[in-house]
């Protein structure tokens, strides 16, 4: 007599490429949530319940990804110095005047989403409280070697006319101050990533 066959229901194999695709979108979600809240409350004011409410998920999900507040600093603060240290290398590489290149720069760090990476490494310059690893991050990519890149370009806009006559170290940190100060300013609309008219600033630097 013959036996009949037994079926066994298999699963699918697992579409490893779409899981890592769910779970990247979801490190990108909670990252891009806790950017915020660390930019507006700091690192001491900060909970990890703060950073899964502004993701919008419950804090069981969000300790699947991060196991505490300093290691989700200390990777934001990581990828806030590798995009500042590539948006200046980057200038080199634009087109134009030097005061077109400084003018890309601006609209750059005005966005919304670089205002709140300006901010968190800000609090690593002037803060004792953040995470030691967060410092050396920051330390790693000293102000100087990027600032020869800027003063370069000041000086060559000097020699064109685009910009005022003067010590251009001098002209650069009046621009970083003005830069500084309006990153500060609290930006009711998020939505509105340019809030303020480039061109008014650029008349600080030019003729």
């Amino acid at each position: 007599m013959k036996q009949k066959k037994k079926w066994v229901n298999r699963m699918p194999p697992s579409n490893d490429h779409q899981l890592d695709k769910v779970h990247d979108k979801r490190r990108a979600q909670i990252k891009n949530a806790a950017l915020k809240v660390f930019a507006r409350r700091g690192f001491i004011g900060t909970k990890m319940s703060m950073i899964a409410k502004e993701a919008d998920i419950s804090q069981g999900l969000s300790y699947r990804y991060y196991q505490s507040k300093d290691e989700l600093f200390i990777e934001l603060v990581k990828d806030a110095m590798e995009e500042t240290a590539e948006a200046y290398a980057s200038l080199a590489n634009l087109a134009g005047s030097p005061s077109g290149k400084i003018k890309e720069l601006t609209k750059r760090m005005l966005h919304t989403s670089n205002r709140h990476s300006f901010m968190l490494i800000q609090q690593v310059q002037i803060s004792d409280v953040v995470p030691d690893k967060a410092k050396e991050i920051v330390q790693q990519y000293p102000s100087p070697t990027l600032n020869e890149q800027l003063i370069s370009i000041f000086k060559n806009g000097q020699e064109t006319g685009d910009f005022c006559k003067g010590d251009s170290t001098k002209l650069l940190m009046l621009y970083f101050s003005v830069i500084s100060g309006l990153m500060l300013l609290p930006n009711e609309d998020e939505k509105n990533n340019q809030f303020i008219d480039i061109d008014i600033l650029m008349k600080l630097l030019c003729k």
